[in-house]
């Protein structure tokens, strides 16, 4: 599969953004505030420093949809980026933002933009929309799994890496009563996947 194949545009076409699978692209171009650079960048450092406070976590699991965010200045600090990937729809995804503490790192983040009007306006879909730009192309590496679906792979493999390593397991494969199950295909396969 190419990358442009896998890219198509979203089901709502009034919402700009490429889709890859369950995967959207949400990228958004603005305006730096005259003299606003340095405050901007000082919100994004607290921000960045913030990455690893639980709340901003239990916010992201709380939301459920966000792959992953990224923000820019650039053009000699007069322009900003806030580029992400989320699943589902488009208005749900904004409407999630409104209703944890990622709004108003949001909020914070946004003031520096030009027009911005907050996160919980009821005008922010609009500003979203006029200064969002939906990507050339737009790959995930992974289409068909949700944010959710990564969350209960993890907890899966993490529960059967805890199985793993018991005594009892081994005495399980050992165990002559079970060479039957041990030594079919699928079960070999799993084993060598969770030691990969």
């Amino acid at each position: 599969m190419t990358a442009t194949t896998g890219a198509t545009q979203s089901a709502h076409p009034e919402r700009p953004g490429r889709s890859d699978g369950v995967c959207n692209e949400f990228t958004v171009f603005t305006k730096i505030k005259p003299g606003h650079a340095d405050a901007l960048r000082e919100d994004l450092a607290t921000l960045a420093d913030a990455a690893d406070d639980e709340k901003v976590h239990a916010a992201v699991r709380q939301i459920g949809t966000l792959h992953d965010a990224r923000h820019v200045i650039f053009d000699n600090d007069t322009r900003f980026m806030f580029a992400s990937v989320f699943d589902g729809s488009w208005d749900t995804y904004i409407d999630d933002f409104a209703q944890t503490v990622v709004g108003a790192r949001f909020d914070k983040v946004f003031s520096h933009s030009e027009g911005f009007p907050g996160v919980k306006d009821p005008g922010v879909k609009d500003w979203f929309v006029a200064h969002q730009e939906p990507a050339g192309v737009f790959v995930s590496a992974y289409p068909d799994l949700t944010v959710q679906q990564i969350y209960k792979d993890q907890r899966v493999d993490d529960a059967f890496q805890e199985v793993l390593d018991t005594p009892e397991f081994r005495a399980a494969l050992e165990n002559p009563a079970n060479a039957e199950l041990v030594a079919t295909p699928a079960f070999q396969k799993l084993l060598e996947e969770a030691s990969a």
